[in-house]
């Protein structure tokens, strides 16, 4: 899809919306003088919209505004992920759409390894005994005291640019990598072995930590459903730094809390925010962070250095732009 018309910098309005993020801040200090304005709830997005040529959103964004918005050229989403987007939609408004895919990368690796450590090193039973001034003693249970990296097997689901991150942190730690990918003919990735997605069930038993880093598609979701959480060691571990809806969640609820496998370490939820009538907020073997992977210092100007570059790009009337959708 071409954009000969889109509008010069001095014609232009951006439309940045988010409820947290100073997205309009670190874009006024580039000083590129183009117009733009801030909001921060849908009802502001849905008020605004017609104004913009470009809207920087993410999962405040509903398909619905796109009728209204009649001057609207392109959305920029803040977010990597983007099954929010009805693209089909979009190709019939003629709007292009580009995502942040790779902005966050290295956060949500570090935050999935930091996920792995406190679950083995058990960091988040430490803190439910530190909220009550417990000195837990000395175990002597073996299978019930801390765990080491070392000698383990990962399963990394996805291998883009967050599992091929996780997969040398991992690699670090020297732990053996199993990478699940659509096309595993496409090379390894940093992965000691890379099998199709359809062979998930055929690895699973070797895991020691399963690792969802994967898109939300029609193939992944339910993806961990109650078979595939039969097939795990219940020793393992299950991380989620993907979507919610990747897993089963009442079949991973009845899992940790009959014991099939030991402990899951959930950045993502079906239902977001989690409903305080969840079990897993009570789950002593769960470890919840509140969809916090991705954040970083550095996520706003990483995400407008993908902006700038891809405004550029439509203003040139290029027909490709980073990190293209639609």
């Amino acid at each position: 899809m071409t954009m000969s018309n889109f509008p010069a910098a001095k014609d232009l309005t951006i439309l940045f919306a988010h409820g947290a993020y100073q997205m309009a801040d670190r874009f006024a200090a580039r000083k590129t003088g183009i117009q733009h304005i801030q909001v921060r709830a849908l009802d502001d997005l849905r008020d605004r919209a017609p104004e913009a040529d470009v809207v920087v959103v993410s999962m405040m964004w509903k398909n619905d505004i796109l009728p209204s918005a009649k001057k609207l050229k392109f959305v920029q989403s803040i977010s990597a992920g983007t099954d929010q987007y009805d693209f089909s939609a979009f190709m019939a408004h003629g709007v292009r759409l580009a995502s942040a895919a790779g902005v966050n990368a290295n956060a949500v690796a570090e935050h999935a390894m930091t996920l792995m450590l406190a679950l083995d090193r058990q960091i988040h039973t430490g803190r439910d005994h530190q909220s009550r001034a417990h000195w837990r003693p000395m175990v002597s249970t073996i299978a019930e005291r801390e765990a080491e990296q070392t000698g383990k097997t990962v399963v990394i689901v996805g291998l883009g640019r967050i599992g091929q991150r996780l997969a040398r942190f991992c690699k670090a730690f020297d732990m053996h990598v199993i990478g699940v990918k659509r096309d595993p003919t496409s090379g390894r990735e940093g992965a000691d072995e890379v099998v199709a997605t359809g062979d998930l069930l055929k690895v699973l038993p070797r895991a020691d930590t399963i690792v969802l880093a994967c898109p939300l598609t029609a193939e992944t979701t339910g993806l961990i459903d109650a078979d595939a959480l039969k097939t795990m060691k219940p020793t393992a571990h299950l991380i989620n730094v993907a979507r919610g809806k990747v897993v089963d969640e009442p079949a991973l609820i009845a899992a940790l809390q009959s014991k099939v496998i030991r402990a899951a370490a959930l950045d993502v939820t079906v239902e977001e925010p989690l409903p305080a009538s969840s079990p897993l907020w009570a789950m002593p073997n769960v470890l919840i962070t509140p969809h916090t992977a991705g954040e970083t210092q550095a996520y706003e100007d990483n995400v407008i250095d993908i902006l700038i570059e891809n405004l550029g790009r439509l203003q040139r009337g290029e027909t490709k732009l980073r990190n293209e959708i639609a």
